[in-house]
């Protein structure tokens, strides 16, 4: 009998299994402690970030309902970033005369350049005055670095940087910019491409620059300036002159208010021809006329031969000494220009002019007065000032009597412009030496300087030099109301061992208010030509004496001079020259 199988067809019937696990059943031990510990950790952050996000939500209610408004920021406590200070200080007079700019430069890394040619065609459009063939050897040399071009402007570099070319990079440099151009240039000077400094006070003060972060303030004052060179110029167009040269002083404190020398450059591009004068040499324009100039300076020079004399005892103003015939020494002759043919006592020797009445004071004297006063004076060394460009006097090694009487009248010693203002200074100023400079004094300050004449001999060489612009041969730089005094000089120019025919040079020294000194003005015109307004004469007394009056009457106000009544008694009897009282005067 075979056995059939239970079958169940009862679908609803239970079933009793147990199913396979889904998961895995952790027993106690590692793993639990595992499990355990992390979910502590999350709890902890969990309950940390709650703190914070409660600790910033109750910072904000507080401001937002307690303090308002009056809650103040904090961002004055971040140190802004700054940007670095420039590599050499500012030059200033009352506006900037020079200042350093950032100013990139170009350069390229030819190993990362992908297609020289295209680069250069490229960077060529950019800067046209670029020669092609040197920018594709400059790409195309392997060199992992080659400037391109210094110094662009930022247009330019915009444009580059639009060209997008791998290779091509920009280096942080600087670059010194000259606001006033050429007005300043033989001061100020210029630096080069690595702001060096090349000439003047860029040169000179180089070092004190770098090391200087406020303005280096000069005593330059550039409305000063401006008239100064203006003047000059004038004086160049009419008499058709080579040059020019001329400078300000303050004769109390030796600070230089302008100082010009002509033809001039513009230091922003020194080395870029002048349209308006395209004949004149580079070396011309460069050349400081005022401190490296060493010229003979004729007549002027007789003011130095007055003082002396007058100091050392050897003249007084009543002295004469006779002028009536010329002076014969060796194979030279001394004479006057327009002379008076008589005997000249020492007022008309300075208000005439008279070389041989200069060369027989000096004579009086000896020649180891001259020399020492000369010395004294600072003439026979270099100036000191804050220029490196200054050149040495040129005076006789042995003193011999035909060089103490021409040197009497300004031939056969040659000094700066600058060396001749600074002595002049002192005869005026109540006999004291002070150096001369450029930069700034304090307000007030005097430097303590060297008494090199009397204060008795200053005063006479006041009422002199008045003398001179009075009824001598500065008359037409003569200021209404300014008092102008000083003294003409016109000396024929050395050329090699002889001097020129009909080449001079002309210059005037003056003061003002010469009663009460305060102010120097020393113009000198180099080869100046006779024109018919001059009525074919080119002598300081129709060049550059006409060109200081000018000078005179425009500064005067901008000084803050008063204009005086010059018939007043209590003028008249400052500058008063008593030996004179009385006595009928020629006109010149």
């Amino acid at each position: 009998m075979v056995a059939t199988p239970y079958l169940d067809d009862n679908p609803c019937r239970p079933r009793h299994f147990k199913p396979p696990p889904c998961v895995a059943i952790i027993s106690e031990g590692p793993a639990m402690q595992a499990l355990e510990a992390c979910r502590s950790r999350l709890l902890i952050t969990a309950v940390l970030f709650a703190l914070v996000f409660v600790v910033v939500g109750l910072r904000v209610a507080e401001i937002a309902l307690f303090e308002g408004g009056a809650a103040q920021s904090q961002i004055g406590r971040f140190r802004a970033v700054r940007a670095p200070a420039p590599s050499h200080a500012d030059i200033v007079d009352r506006n900037v005369l020079a200042t350093t700019l950032d100013s990139p430069s170009l350069y390229a890394v030819p190993k990362q350049i992908l297609d020289p040619t295209d680069a250069t065609s490229k960077i060529v459009r950019v800067f046209p005055k670029l020669s092609s063939a040197d920018v594709h050897t400059k790409l195309t040399s392997g060199k992992s670095f080659v400037w391109i071009k210094r110094h662009l402007t930022p247009r330019e570099q915009y444009d580059i940087n639009q060209l997008g070319i791998p290779g091509l990079e920009f280096e942080h440099e600087e670059r010194r910019i000259y606001p006033g151009g050429s007005l300043t240039s033989h001061v100020v000077g210029y630096a080069g491409i690595d702001n060096a400094g090349f000439a003047g006070v860029e040169r000179a003060l180089d070092d004190v620059l770098k090391e200087r972060r406020e303005p280096l303030p000069l005593s330059l004052d550039l409305r000063l300036q401006y008239i100064l060179r203006e003047e000059l110029q004038r004086v160049i167009d009419d008499f058709t002159a080579k040059g020019g040269a001329g400078l300000i002083m303050d004769v109390n404190t030796g600070e230089i208010l302008a100082m010009a020398s002509l033809p001039d450059f513009d230091p922003n591009r020194p080395a870029t021809p002048d349209p308006n004068h395209p004949g004149v040499s580079l070396v011309d324009r460069m050349f400081n006329r005022n401190t490296l100039g060493v010229y003979e300076l004729g007549s002027i020079f007789k003011i130095f031969t007055v003082a002396m004399a007058l100091d050392a005892g050897t003249s007084t103003l009543t002295s004469t000494y006779d002028a009536s015939h010329p002076i014969a020494i060796g194979r030279f002759t001394i004479s006057d220009y327009h002379g008076k043919h008589r005997v000249l006592n020492v007022p008309e020797i300075l208000m005439y002019s008279s070389n041989i009445g200069a060369a027989r004071m000096a004579i009086a004297a000896g020649a180891q007065k001259q020399r020492e006063f000369l010395a004294r004076l600072g003439l026979l060394r270099k100036p000191k000032i804050e220029i490196s460009e200054v050149g040495a006097p040129h005076y006789p090694a042995k003193w011999r009597e035909v060089n103490v009487m021409t040197i009497a009248f300004g031939h056969g010693i040659s000094v700066t412009p600058l060396s001749f203002a600074t002595a002049a200074a002192a005869l005026v100023n109540g006999g004291v030496l002070r150096q001369a400079t450029l930069v700034k004094l304090p307000p007030g300050h005097a430097p303590q300087g060297q008494q090199v004449i009397s204060a008795k001999t200053s005063d006479q060489m006041r009422r002199l030099m008045r003398l001179v612009v009075e009824r001598g041969t500065g008359t037409m730089a003569a200021a209404p109301g300014y008092l102008v005094g000083g003294k003409t000089g016109t000396a024929d120019k050395v050329s090699g061992r002889h001097y020129a025919d009909r080449k001079l040079l002309s210059s005037f020294v003056g003061f003002f208010p010469i009663n009460a000194p305060k102010y120097l003005v020393l113009a000198m015109v180099d080869e100046p030509h006779p024109n018919k307004q001059s009525h074919g004469y080119a002598t300081a007394g129709w060049t550059v004496a006409p060109a200081t009056s000018r000078i005179v009457q425009r500064i005067a106000p901008v000084l803050g001079v008063q204009p005086v009544d010059e018939a007043s008694p209590e003028v008249q009897r400052a500058l008063l020259v008593e030996s004179l009282q009385g006595k009928r005067l020629e006109a010149y």
